[in-house]
C-alpha cells in the first residue's frame, strides 16, 4: 500500500491593513495608544510583558480576536503638554 502526501498548501497572503482602527476615534483624544497585534498562543506567553506595560503606567483597555490574531489595545492617559 503507497500512501502520498497531499501537495503543500499555498501560502495565503497577507490581510491588509484594516483602514479602521480597532477602538473609537475619540480614544485618541484623551489617551496615548498602543495596537499590539500577535496570536493567541503567544500572547499567552506574553504576561509578563504585559505586567511591565502596567508598571510603566499602560492599561489594557481592549482585547479582541480578529481572524487568527489578537488585537490588544493598551493606552495611557494624555500629559498636558
Amino acid at each position: 500500500m503507497t500512501t502520498t502526501k497531499p501537495p503543500p498548501a499555498a501560502p495565503t497572503p497577507p490581510t491588509p491593513p484594516s483602514h479602521s482602527t480597532p477602538y473609537p476615534p475619540h480614544w485618541e483624544n484623551v489617551a496615548d495608544l498602543r495596537v499590539f497585534r500577535t496570536t493567541a498562543q503567544e500572547w499567552e506567553k506574553l504576561i509578563g510583558w504585559r505586567t511591565d506595560m502596567r508598571k510603566r503606567g499602560w492599561k489594557l483597555l481592549k482585547v479582541m480576536s480578529e481572524e487568527t490574531e489578537v488585537v490588544a489595545i493598551f493606552g495611557r492617559t494624555k500629559t498636558k503638554e
